[in-house]
């Protein structure tokens, strides 16, 4: 037995044939000869041979035909499984194309043979091929956000309704108030779903992932603690669940109480309640939330405007499986950014619900900026440095009641790590493509925006699990049941 024998297995002799199905797929078939097949199991028995002990045998003296007989098909696993691991290697090694995800192969179908070469196949999502645009000397233009004391003010009531809970209010429920409610849905005179102590705040539209409610803050202005409001919706036909996309709601929302924020009453104890010394204090960290928000608008808008020269007649044919697989981690990037930013839960919410009304064209747009930052990321060698991910860790922990420590455990536990490094060298390569382009100021005017028109709960009306009501329930409610119109009990 060689030295060589014992060794790592040296480079394989692949005969590796590529099909290209579409710009982001590969199909990729892989041929084994005889002779790597056996220099695997020469291999494998080797290192069995030492510590094989059979009856009758002392240890690393069982004869090699009883050792091949004994252990066969153990071997023959194992072969298969080292010479398609290493061959996965070796193909990736090679840069043929750069995956972005695991192999979609059926391992369990893999069949080594007893004679002959060994073939195997898989199909994988890759990068797109395509050459790099020229990004220096672009002309773009950025507005200028200037934060004032007005902004602040405004700012300091929104951030108030946000981080307290008001107090409890005897009169009628105005846009802005927060409503704690109960609520029902009905699909065609049957219980599909409740929603349970949920505080909303009052805006004009009642925005759930997957329907909105148009007219309801018109169906609740003017009503009191304790009173039923009615509306009546539809289910979005871009549902997760398809056997109730279109389907006509009926909701009864039961008002428990109405709360309503009044800064001017804010004391010592709610400011220490708050994480805040003094009025002052509290100021200057809504001036920083705003200023990091002006920020975020900036690129954004840059981020837009550099994408659309860039990406200017790239048609790359993005396969459904991979949008949809990209989806959760788009809304997951977004997220990210925004906490990061500043943005309180109400504003998250309201951009993951508007996401995913039309969240496969969204990740398409997102995949082909990835896809071009990323390169771009990749030629000047940019990767986020360990204290660069502290920041932003340092940031969301900012925006949240966990400590830095406790937030990184939480991106780790949940995957999210490399969407936070997505995050993070995208905007180090707009910034290197700002800091070479011709950039023109302009006014943006005030970084507030109008309050929003809608309030957005992370709520499905229709769960996916759920089926038609027709399957669920009987055609006559039973005796105590509730009619239209209340809301059904817990």
């Amino acid at each position: 037995m060689s030295t060589a024998e014992t060794e790592a297995p040296s480079k394989l002799d692949l005969q590796v044939k590529i099909e290209k199905p579409s710009s982001c797929e590969r199909h990729v078939i892989v041929t084994v000869p005889r002779a790597e097949i056996d220099r695997y199991f020469r291999k494998s028995y080797d290192e069995i041979a030492p510590k094989a002990d059979l009856p009758g045998f002392r240890a690393g003296k069982v004869p090699r035909k009883l050792l091949e007989s004994k252990f066969k098909k153990t071997v023959a696993d194992q072969v298969k499984s080292n010479l398609v691991m290493d061959s996965l290697q070796q193909i990736t090694d090679a840069g043929e194309f750069s995956a972005i995800a695991e192999p979609d192969m059926d391992f369990g179908a893999v069949k080594l043979p007893d004679a002959g070469d060994f073939t195997f196949e898989f199909k994988i999502e890759v990068r797109p091929e395509f050459t790099t645009p020229d990004w220096n000397g672009l002309s773009l233009t950025k507005s200028e956000y200037p934060v004032t004391d007005l902004d602040v003010d405004r700012q300091l009531q929104r951030t108030l309704e946000r981080v307290t809970p008001g107090e409890a209010y005897d009169g009628a429920a105005s846009l802005g108030d927060r409503v704690l409610v109960n609520a029902s849905f009905q699909v065609d005179g049957k219980f599909i779903n409740t929603l349970e102590e949920e505080l909303i705040t009052l805006r004009s539209k009642l925005s759930l992932a997957d329907s909105i409610i148009e007219n309801f803050g018109d169906a609740v202005v003017g009503k009191k603690e304790g009173e039923l409001v009615e509306v009546d919706f539809h289910i979005l036909e871009t549902s997760l669940n398809e056997a109730f996309r279109g389907k006509a709601v009926h909701g009864a929302f039961q008002i428990l109480e109405i709360r309503r924020v009044n800064p001017e009453a804010l004391g010592a104890s709610q400011l220490d309640n708050l994480g805040f010394d003094n009025v002052e204090e509290l100021r200057d960290f809504v001036r920083g939330e705003l200023q990091r928000q002006a920020e975020y608008y900036q690129n954004q808008e840059l981020r837009e405007q550099i994408v659309a020269k860039l990406t200017e007649g790239a048609s790359w044919d993005l396969p459904p499986r991979t949008v949809r697989r990209q989806a959760d981690r788009e809304l997951q990037r977004r997220v990210l950014e925004l906490r990061r930013n500043g943005f309180s839960d109400d504003q998250i919410r309201n951009v993951v619900n508007s996401m995913r009304r039309n969240i496969e064209e969204l990740t398409k747009a997102s995949l082909r900026e990835h896809f071009l930052l990323e390169k771009i990321a990749e030629e000047l060698k940019i990767e986020p440095s360990e204290q660069e991910y502290d920041a932003e860790v340092a940031l969301i922990a900012e925006q949240s009641d966990l400590s830095p420590r406790q937030v990184r455990a939480k991106l780790e536990r949940t995957g999210q790590m490399d969407a936070l490094r997505n995050q993070i060298l995208e905007r180090t390569v707009i910034q290197k493509i700002v800091d070479a382009a011709k950039v023109s100021p302009k006014d943006g005017g005030s970084i507030l925006k109008a309050d929003p028109d809608e309030f957005s709960v992370e709520f499905m009306v229709a769960p996916v699990a759920a089926t038609l009501p027709e399957a669920l329930y009987d055609e006559q409610p039973e005796d105590g049941a509730p009619d239209k119109g209340t809301v059904k009990p817990s």
